[in-house]
């Protein structure tokens, strides 16, 4: 596996990556209807343009086996973490902790003292074992249907 910035190209690749890990990975702590909240098979082409935009304005960095994008993950220059997903068969393989420890090294770099997230109730173990701590739960209304997440923020210094 090798980690790469992130090229306008790998647009679609990535959100197609998306889909499938929050259909499946999430699916533990999810209802069917709050995944197609989160996002819906419906929505993925219309979000081409506006990811290409955030991905090109953020710190974002893909990680590849081969030629396959296996995860992906991108920071504001403000130190908010907007995402963080893994391919869903290549769950526990450490893509995530290669791609946060980068991040977190990329913050650092532009002195951001602290990076906060709003992270599921799926990610939100590996986020307290990276040292982040709850700020609180967050209910997240998307399409009518409520999703709980959670602040986190992780000091730097």
């Amino acid at each position: 596996m090798k980690i790469v910035k992130y090229k306008e190209t790998d647009t679609e690749e990535i959100i197609n990556l998306f889909y499938e890990s929050v259909h499946t990975v999430n699916a533990k702590d999810y209802s069917l209807l709050e995944l197609d909240a989160w996002v819906s098979y419906y929505e993925l082409q219309s979000m081409v343009e506006s990811w290409k935009e955030s991905l090109s304005q953020n710190i974002t960095f893909v990680a590849k086996n081969k030629d396959e994008i296996v995860g992906f993950c991108d920071l504001t220059n403000s130190g908010h973490l907007d995402r963080l997903y893994v391919h869903k068969h290549y769950q526990r393989q450490g893509i995530a902790s290669a791609l946060a420890n980068l991040i977190e090294s990329e913050a650092r770099k532009l002195d951001v003292l602290s990076i906060d997230t709003d992270a599921s109730i799926t990610a939100k173990p590996f986020f307290e074992q990276r040292g982040y701590r709850v700020v609180c739960p967050q209910s997240v209304v998307r399409h009518g249907v409520t999703l709980i997440n959670f602040k986190m923020t992780k000091n730097l210094k």
